[in-house]
């Protein structure tokens, strides 16, 4: 988590101690907390290393300006990070813009802000994300069990089809057989994988890649291996 705000370099480090953002016994406030103008100390940004260098260490960036708050958001994604940056007011606009997902307040938000983002906090409650991102996890789990399933049936169905084109045989199964069979006893098991509710640590694991595919390696060796079996 990193802080960025408009107070000075001392009220930002008690806030940063205040929400654990910062250890409170001031072990790291020299390296976890920064003052902007160390971004840009002749005027002009520092080279993009030595900005990277930065924000990966400094937790903390006070008296940061409009501009501040957009190069820092680049400077993490251009090492890998997600970013998502929450802000309420028109100079946030800018940054909340630019992040993977800008997020504004509801209540006290300006109209700007909520404009330039892609989630609106209704509650102005940082708990709500956390609310958000769990429910993002439980849905996205669910779609890798959807697909899985209904891959490993219609793997099985074109399996079959094939053998018996190949074997000479009849085929076992007509276009209605195979229409009643994803109508009923396909789309109902795929629903209700779908809809499952959140499994245990859901939230303990690792962030996905952007990268990522829904499906991954060892889920296609279960797509065929079931798909083996039911053929």
């Amino acid at each position: 988590t990193v802080m960025i705000t408009g107070d000075y370099l001392k009220t930002a480090q008690a806030i940063a101690k205040n929400i654990s953002i910062l250890p409170a016994d001031g072990s790291i406030d020299e390296t976890g907390a920064l003052d902007c103008g160390g971004l840009r100390p002749t005027g002009d940004y520092l080279p993009l290393e030595e900005i990277d260098a930065l924000t990966s260490r400094v937790n903390v960036f006070a008296r940061a300006k409009p501009e501040d708050k957009l190069e820092i958001v680049k400077s993490l994604q251009r090492q890998g990070f997600v970013s998502a940056m929450t802000g309420d007011g028109v100079n946030d606009a800018p940054a909340l813009k630019e992040a993977d997902i800008g997020v504004s307040m509801g209540l006290e938000g300006t109209e700007v802000a909520k404009g330039a983002s892609d989630m609106i906090l209704t509650d102005d409650n940082f708990c709500s994300i956390v609310k958000a991102v769990k429910k993002g996890r439980v849905i996205y789990s669910g779609i890798e069990k959807f697909v899985s399933f209904i891959m490993s049936v219609h793997f099985a169905e074109v399996l079959q089809i094939f053998l018996c084109v190949v074997a000479g045989l009849p085929i076992m199964r007509s276009p209605l057989q195979i229409l009643f069979l994803v109508l009923v006893t396909d789309l109902p098991p795929a629903i209700a994988l779908g809809v499952e509710p959140a499994e245990d640590g859901i939230m303990d694991k690792k962030p996905r890649p952007k990268t990522q595919p829904v499906v991954l390696p060892w889920m296609w060796r279960c797509i065929i291996a079931n798909g083996m079996i039911l053929t």
